[in-house]
């Protein structure tokens, strides 16, 4: 079993929420200093805040923090254009934004049109690392739509592309979030891309079976509460 400060360093500790202000943004980004979390996961417009807090707390630590600035783009739908997409990526990333998580233009997918999610990917990855090479891309594909076949081109389109990371879910759709039968498959078929899990993961038990299941990355807004479900010095 993976102690507190391993199991927070696989964790995008997330808020999400279209009413979230500035204080629930300062207060998951001092939570994601406490605990030790990968990353802060914001919408973009939150991301100047939160890389300016993240790094007035490294300089008070005397040294620089593994916690990451997150931002999404195109969320939650992924219904705009590939070039809005980019405009946005870019800009999160001259914000500080050390990774992006993008929506993919899921009727593309759900027609077979591999090819377009790739191009949309693709403008998101480009224009992500046009500002900084280090941007980590992940793609999320809103797994609970999908069957196996969809899964798989999915996670061939995002890798053509050129990103990181898979990921089931934006946790706003009515169809689900994470389900470990689709983050098997993630991991089956994403050829080397790593995988996060995101969406209903709200308690230790389902954390740990969806690393069982072969994620690399949870995203959660529970996150505080997981990791108070283990033993402090465990």
């Amino acid at each position: 079993m993976l102690n507190r400060a391993q199991l927070a360093r696989q964790i995008d500790h997330t808020v999400l929420k279209p009413e979230a202000g500035e204080q629930d943004i300062r207060t998951v980004t001092s939570q994601a200093v406490q605990y030790g979390f990968a990353a802060v996961c914001v919408n973009s417009r939150w991301i100047k805040l939160v890389r300016n807090l993240l790094d007035a707390a490294g300089e008070k630590a005397g040294h620089g923090l593994a916690v990451s600035a997150c931002s999404v783009v195109g969320f939650p739908f992924g219904a705009q254009n590939s070039s809005v997409k980019a405009f946005e990526t870019q800009h999160a990333v001259q914000d500080g934004a050390d990774e992006i998580d993008m929506v993919i233009w899921m009727p593309a997918l759900l027609s077979g049109n591999g090819a377009e999610v790739r191009e949309d990917v693709r403008a998101v990855v480009q224009s992500a690392k046009a500002v900084c090479e280090k941007t980590v891309v992940k793609v999320i594909l809103e797994t609970a739509l999908l069957n196996e076949s969809q899964i798989a081109m999915g996670c061939q389109a995002a890798g053509e592309g050129g990103a990181d990371f898979v990921k089931t879910s934006t946790g706003f759709h009515p169809a689900g979030g994470a389900h470990i039968q689709a983050v098997r498959w993630l991991k089956q078929y994403s050829r080397g891309l790593r995988v996060k899990a995101s969406g209903g993961i709200r308690d230790l038990a389902t954390a740990q079976a969806m690393l069982a299941a072969g994620a690399d990355r949870l995203g959660c807004s529970a996150s505080v509460a997981i990791i108070n479900e283990l033993p402090p010095r465990e």
